[in-house]
């Protein structure tokens, strides 16, 4: 047991398949002291039965009294998922004073889908000067967009200089429709308009889900005595308060990597490392330098879209333990794929649903040819149903057929339309498709054994009987499919890592120039040019999987992969050893000469003398990060303000363009009494 002075923090990580928990305590040095770990299976339906199942059981080994806990922190992937697999609430965008045309950049309509979207005129112009606002169309769709849409996000042009318009917008919505609204200065203050609406549409597909989560995370603390702060980890690896998250989810994309630095830093000590953090549905790739992670000063990129989200510069890549397996089409010898799809593992599948879903396998089976959908099943994933608004008839009546048992995809779908309408629902996150991983394969193979092996063989033994381009069986038995399975991830994995450290040194085709490499390094024939490449560091392997799926990394990138003790909670670890960390940004631009405007938070200020611009710039950033500390959750941050200057020099005379003053605070979150 602890010393009664010394305080408990208790970490959780809510992971796409996984929630972790920790406790923690600083006694034992400077790496802390782990009292006890623990995992349950993240519930989606209701995320408080797996926090519950994973803090209850590290409470119970550790034999700790709730009320010592003096703070809880979580990470969690659930965002980045989401956006790596489509998914979220359906929402409507609202953009003022854009065109259509904006729409087709930064990957605005791709990310759009079939969501609504309504254009107004209005917006300002790079000095905050305001257009004529129309909102009437707006006010004239909402009755139906509250029917049909979970949220609302709002982008204005220019709103970074002047977010007038977005918020008389934002209070429209509310008040008519009374669905949270997303701004988009309130998100970022960089310009690039389409980029930063792509950005806050992300933000309100997300609100729904950390809302879900935050909400049970609460409400199973309360119930445990547990009167602790509640925090949450960015994607910068720094803490927020959990009321901050919920405003601004889109910041915990890549909340969990992130986390999983901080933790990989403190188990190790290690300064400068290649991290890769593998899960459930994703791979996560980032470069330790100086004993701090490398951020991304574009912004965070997950599920191909770019953020204006600063975050690690991590590289996620759909690949994990629950990746969808699959054959190349149309190949003589085909090649196993992976991902980047998550499934539900039959073996997780089978211990859960039993009979319902090892019955249908063997029936499979017994059938003299193997057919095309053998080894799916859907389920619904439990999602409250409100969030099935605005399904279309065929999406509703294929959602009707589908339960809370898994249905066997060759008795639910007769056409390839109704496969087509499945995938909608399983982007929509309201269906799961259970089928073969390489979980499964490491079940097969009887080197995890969690679940129930026995579903994961009957699907190894449907797979292998697939044909290749020359009719033959793709593997000649289940454990020959399940070695192959689990070779090709260590391979893809070895691939990941290599492009991250090319793309890293600003290499070109750094994802050819991996696969090649990793290529010749395992084929035994490997050509006339014999080339190798070894990273100038080593791998830190994280993820409860890491000790299987890494054991063959060292040969195929050239230096050596250590996986800490406690890999396996590395990413709940990292949410209780990190600092509160949050910023303003505010910008004084000269719209006419002689004449100085502050933009900064929600207030535009005019000053005819440059000095006392700058000054109200650095007093208002200074303010307004302060309040942002502490509301993310500390009371004693350090600020740090930056101020730098655009001039030109004309004819000798220095002549001012643009300001940028920033304040940075940061302080150890606060702890309970």
């Amino acid at each position: 047991m602890t010393a009664k002075h010394s305080p408990i923090f208790l970490g959780i990580d809510t992971g796409g398949t996984y929630t972790d928990a920790v406790l923690w305590s600083e006694e034992g040095g400077p790496k802390g002291k782990v009292l006890a770990k623990a995992k349950a299976l993240t519930t989606r339906h209701d995320l408080a039965v797996g926090i519950s199942g994973a803090v209850d059981a590290v409470l119970e080994k550790a034999g700790t009294d709730p009320a010592a806990i003096k703070l809880v922190s979580m990470s969690t992937t659930l965002a980045t998922n989401a956006l790596v697999e489509g998914q979220g609430g359906r929402v409507a965008l609202i953009m003022i004073g854009f065109s259509e045309a904006d729409l087709a950049r930064d990957g605005l309509k791709t990310a759009l889908g079939t969501d609504p979207v309504v254009f107004c005129p209005g917006g300002h112009d790079v000095h905050g000067n305001a257009a004529k606002l129309d909102l009437s169309g707006l006010e004239a769709a909402l009755p139906e967009l509250g029917r049909s849409v979970s949220g609302f996000a709002v982008c204005a042009y220019f709103a970074t200089r002047n977010p007038a318009h977005e918020l008389v917008a934002r209070d429209l919505i509310r008040e008519k429709t009374g669905l949270p609204v997303t701004a988009s200065h309130e998100l970022s203050a960089k310009l690039g308009g389409p980029r930063r609406a792509l950005t806050t549409l992300l933000n309100a597909r997300l609100i729904s889900m950390i809302d879900r989560l935050v909400a049970a995370t609460e409400g199973f603390l309360a119930q445990r005595g547990i009167a602790a702060p509640l925090m949450v980890v960015r994607g910068d690896g720094a803490l927020v308060s959990a009321a901050f998250a919920r405003q601004r989810p889109i910041e915990t994309i890549l909340s969990g990597p992130a986390a999983s630095l901080v933790g990989a830093r403190h188990m190790t000590g290690l300064d400068d490392a290649m991290v890769s953090d593998i899960g459930g549905t994703t791979t996560d790739v980032a470069v330790l330098d100086g004993g701090r992670p490398r951020l991304d000063p574009e912004g965070a990129t997950v599920g191909g879209f770019r953020t204006m989200v600063e975050a690690v510069a991590m590289r996620t890549f759909g690949l994990g333990g629950d990746s969808e397996v699959a054959l190349e089409d149309g190949a003589l010898d085909p090649k196993i794929l992976l991902g980047p799809r998550r499934l539900v593992p039959l073996a997780l599948a089978g211990m859960v649903h039993g009979e319902a879903v090892t019955s249908e396998l063997e029936r499979q089976l017994r059938a003299p040819n193997p057919g095309r959908m053998d080894g799916r099943f859907a389920v619904r994933t439990g999602v409250p149903d409100r969030l099935a608004a605005g399904l279309t008839a065929p999406e509703a009546k294929l959602y009707e057929a589908i339960g809370a048992t898994p249905l066997a995809l060759d008795r639910l779908l007769s056409s390839n339309a109704q496969n087509a309408t499945l995938n909608r629902l399983v982007a929509r996150g309201l269906v799961h498709i259970c089928g073969f991983t390489p979980s499964d394969a490491a079940h097969v193979l009887g080197k995890q054994s969690n679940w129930h092996p026995a579903a994961a063989r009957l699907g190894a033994e449907l797979f292998a009987r697939r044909r290749d381009g020359r009719g033959q069986t793709i593997a000649a038995t289940p454990e020959a499919l399940a070695e192959r399975v689990l070779t090709t991830l260590t391979r893809w994995s070895a691939e990941y890592i290599l492009e991250t450290a090319f793309a890293e040194d600003g290499l070109d085709g750094a994802a050819t120039v991996a696969h090649a490499l990793v290529q010749r390094a395992v084929d035994a024939h490997p050509g006339i040019a014999r080339f190798t490449v070894a990273l100038d560091r080593p791998v830190i392997g994280l993820g409860a999987s890491a000790p299987l799926h890494y054991a063959g990394l060292p040969p195929l990138i050239g230096n050596g992969c250590i996986v800490p003790e406690d890999t396996d909670v590395a990413n709940a670890l990292g949410a209780v050893v990190g600092q509160v960390r949050v910023s303003a940004e505010a910008r004084v631009s000269q719209p006419k000469e002689g004449l100085f405007r502050l933009a900064s938070g929600q207030t535009v200020q005019d000053f005819t003398d440059e000095a006392k611009a700058i000054a109200a710039a650095e007093a208002d950033v200074r303010a307004i990060a302060a309040e942002r500390a502490r509301d993310a959750g500390t009371d004693s941050a350090e600020i740090d303000v930056a101020t730098e200057f655009k001039v030109s020099t004309v004819e000798g005379q220095r002549m001012f363009i643009e300001a940028h003053v920033v304040a940075v605070a940061s302080g150890r979150p606060r702890i309970a009494v």
